[in-house]
């Protein structure tokens, strides 16, 4: 690959102790509108020409990273302003910083849902905002959102504006004559069927279940080059920050198995970092394929699709079985959302179909059409408060007590249950681990024989 260009010698310096790095922050005014779709557009763009680039996405998500990590060759963090917390965003943006000639932030919903918002991490760390507008069915009111997005709140370091669903040139000229002065243009992409990307209940696919994926990142990117949203952005001021803290490793010596397969796939990075600074060995499983558990200390089953493969688990006897034998002989075990569902007696799929699960929490649960929950969760577990988030379509039944309920940070109601059956954890609740590896290290054991 070509070697980048250096920066211009009047580039701006960057204040003492900051790097001056390209960076971006891209958003919408709503979910749907082609995030995703452009962040990794404009990452394989510019891998494409030889830069080094890294992504991260705010707010808790697991399967648009896994999209934004093919496209820029490496691992993406989530920056959430209270999940992760900005001391915890703050160094992972540094050590990016530190590596990369360009840092790409995808924003989560709209840019001013949730608090915090992407616009509030856009402000935090002075990130210019890329806004992606789905502008098909629009003319001049292409200008009038693009106003209220930039006007609304606190200011914006920055903002301009990408038109997606473009029908034509007239229609893109009109677009860009709706905009106010103060907000750039960065061009149009127009409709383009083979080049979107697949969604489904959760989100869209994950990477590994798109093999023409690098075809639809070059048509995105080809449509973006020679347009100013293809053009590498202006330096920001990557303030330096205090690295993570080094932790001890209470988990030396144990190995944790991990499940991961198409069914169990909502896996942060960090986390698994986390549990490894620990001094914990990982173990990768499936429980679709494999018919034992690996030699191990503890485990872990995260979320995933349990549902869409519902049937093979229930096929996977052994496995099954290997679950109840870990569970009556006292593993440590975590269960996040999906991986809970497998713990139940059984799981009812999307079509109505009952299929017998391991059986190590008593009750069922089942898929239903509507959004059951979503949002930031906190819990106060025995071990430790632990930080995370909460994103399903089934519900469960079970008569069993739980040990204590999540607590949602925005008014402080009562948010997941979470059950404790021998050393068995269980919630929806998918836990953030930096938020509290202290915490993560007792779930998983530390300290026990």
């Amino acid at each position: 690959m070509p070697v980048p260009a250096a920066a211009p010698a009047d580039q701006p310096l960057a204040p003492a102790g900051s790097l001056n790095v390209p960076a971006l922050l891209v958003a919408a005014p709503a979910s749907g509108q082609g995030k995703t779709t452009v962040t990794a557009a404009l990452a394989w763009l510019h891998r494409r020409q030889g830069r080094r680039v890294r992504v991260f996405k705010s707010g808790p998500d697991y399967l648009d990273p896994s999209i934004l990590a093919a496209a820029s060759g490496a691992p993406v963090h989530s920056l959430d302003l209270w999940m992760t917390g900005a001391g915890d965003a703050a160094a992972r943006l540094a050590q990016a910083a530190a590596e990369a000639d360009l840092i790409l932030v995808e924003g989560v919903m709209g840019l001013h849902d949730g608090t915090p918002s992407s616009a509030d991490i856009a402000r935090h760390f002075g990130l210019p905002v890329l806004c992606v507008i789905q502008a098909g069915a629009m003319a001049q009111t292409f200008g009038a959102v693009a106003y209220g997005l930039a006007g609304y709140g606190q200011p914006l370091p920055s903002m301009q504006v990408l038109a997606n669903g473009v029908g034509s040139t007239r229609h893109a000229d009109m677009l860009r004559e709706s905009l106010p002065a103060h907000i750039g243009w960065a061009g149009g992409l127009a409709r383009d069927k083979d080049a979107a990307l697949p969604e489904r209940h959760l989100g869209l696919h994950a990477a590994d279940e798109l093999p023409d994926l690098p075809a639809r990142l070059d048509r995105l990117a080809d449509a973006l080059a020679g347009q100013p949203a293809g053009n590498l952005p202006p330096p920001v001021a990557i303030a330096a920050a205090a690295p993570l803290p080094a932790l001890p490793p209470l988990l030396a010596g144990k190995t944790i198995a991990v499940a991961r397969d198409a069914a169990f796939r909502f896996l942060y990075p960090a986390n698994l970092d986390t549990l490894q600074a620990l001094g914990a060995r990982l173990a990768f499983f499936s429980p679709l394929d494999d018919a034992a558990l690996p030699a191990c200390d503890a485990l872990w089953l995260p979320g995933g699709y349990p549902e869409l493969h519902a049937a093979r688990l229930a096929g996977n006897a052994a496995m099954l079985a290997a679950l109840r034998a870990a569970h009556a002989n006292g593993l440590p075990m975590l269960a996040e959302c999906g991986g809970m569902m497998m713990l139940f007696e059984s799981l009812t799929d999307k079509g109505g179909q009952a299929h017998v699960m391991a059986g190590l929490l008593p009750g069922t649960v089942a898929m239903q059409p509507r959004l059951a929950a979503l949002g930031h969760q906190s819990v106060a577990l025995p071990e430790g408060t632990l930080r995370g988030h909460t994103f399903h379509y089934s519900s469960a039944r079970t008569p069993l007590a739980p040990c204590c309920h999540a607590t949602v940070p925005r008014d402080g109601s009562r948010g997941e249950a979470v059950f404790r059956h021998g050393a068995l954890t269980a919630s929806y609740t998918h836990f953030y681990f930096p938020s509290n590896p202290l915490a993560v290290a007792r779930l998983f054991g530390a300290g026990a024989g």
